[in-house]
């Protein structure tokens, strides 16, 4: 009986050692957080399962280019001024496929509409329907972590490529000629999703009003050109909303020396770029300055919106004697919005 009792009570220990074990293996693997210092917030991307969110992109610049700007500096007089715009207005959903708040969670995005407008010169050919515009209907995956860092972009990275492809005129003659895009603003607008809060430098720790960090754009331009620039963001306030707490975030840029490595590159190979900026050889970046400011739920875990302004100014050189060289100034607005 004894011998009996005894194996029983092995046995029932047995069993509740095994439930501990695997109440265990439930919670997260790694180090709990400590406790958040007082005033400080945790800003954490979040996605719950069957709930997709809708965002409008929409990049818009103005382009100047003043032919004479000696005159424009001195006072002497007016020089020949050119302006044109372009624009991409954009709509994407983004659908968490599997969530996982401790690791994680795959997301699916699908391009809804892509709209590319561009302003036309006096006397000049039609434009050509821009690349950007076969991303309607497109889909690629993307993995983010909790802090809304994408730890996974193949996917994002080979649709890049294959819109370059539709940039380039098809049956030249004249070799590999590429038509004017606005593949870099759909870049800056999918590649770089949530750094405001993914850039945070620990953010188990959380940021309180007041606090800085900083990180690292790319820079849109209507020629060929990787260039990034500088960003600092700051935890301004929070805004009792009826959406929620929001957290405001500003931020200011400025011109970057260097560009990283891993930034997406949509073209290979060696080409010519057709329209205006298809002449010029060279181009010497004056400056970059600008600001912005996002609106970040801390409750919901999602950017609300977000609106970021800069101004470029650099001189571009000609080859040969063909004339004056130009001073450009772009005039570039990115904006974000959650659709209800």
């Amino acid at each position: 009986m004894r011998t009996t009792l005894t194996i029983f009570i092995a046995v029932v220990l047995a069993v509740l050692a095994g439930c501990e074990n695997a109440d265990k293996q439930k919670e997260p693997i790694g180090i709990k957080p400590e406790p958040l210092k007082e005033g400080a917030e945790l800003l954490t991307v979040d996605f719950k399962e069957g709930q997709s969110l809708r965002y409008e992109f929409v990049s818009k610049r103005d382009i100047i280019m003043d032919w004479e700007p000696k005159k424009s500096r001195t006072g002497t007089g007016k020089g020949t001024v050119d302006k044109s715009n372009e624009s991409m207005e954009m709509v994407v959903t983004y659908t968490p496929i599997e969530v996982n708040p401790y690791g994680l969670t795959t997301i699916k995005a699908t391009c809804e509409s892509v709209k590319a407008i561009r302003s036309k010169r006096a006397g000049g050919r039609v434009t050509p329907r821009d690349a950007v515009e076969h991303l309607a209907g497109k889909t690629f995956t993307l993995k983010v972590n909790a802090q809304g860092k994408i730890e996974d972009y193949s996917q994002l990275d080979e649709l890049i490529r294959q819109i370059g492809e539709k940039a380039f005129r098809k049956g030249s003659r004249l070799g590999r000629i590429k038509e004017p895009d606005m593949i870099a603003d759909f870049i800056s607008s999918q590649w770089f999703l949530w750094d405001a809060v993914s850039s945070i430098e620990k953010p188990a720790e959380g940021v309180s009003v007041g606090q800085s960090w900083s990180s690292r754009l790319s820079v849109p331009t209507p020629m060929v050109m990787r260039k990034a620039r500088d960003v600092t963001y700051k935890f301004d306030r929070i805004w009792d909303n009826v959406k929620g707490r929001l957290a405001v975030i500003s931020s200011t840029y400025s011109l970057a020396d260097s560009v990283p490595s891993g930034w997406p590159v949509p073209y290979t190979g060696r080409f010519r770029m057709s329209g205006t900026f298809g002449f010029f050889r060279g181009y010497n970046i004056l400056s970059l300055a600008g600001r912005g400011d996002e609106l970040f739920n801390i409750d919901k875990g999602q950017t609300e919106r977000y609106s970021q302004q800069y101004e470029m100014r650099l001189d571009a050189v000609l080859p040969g004697p063909l004339g004056p060289s130009p001073r450009i100034t772009i005039k570039q607005k990115l904006t974000m919005q959650l659709l209800k």
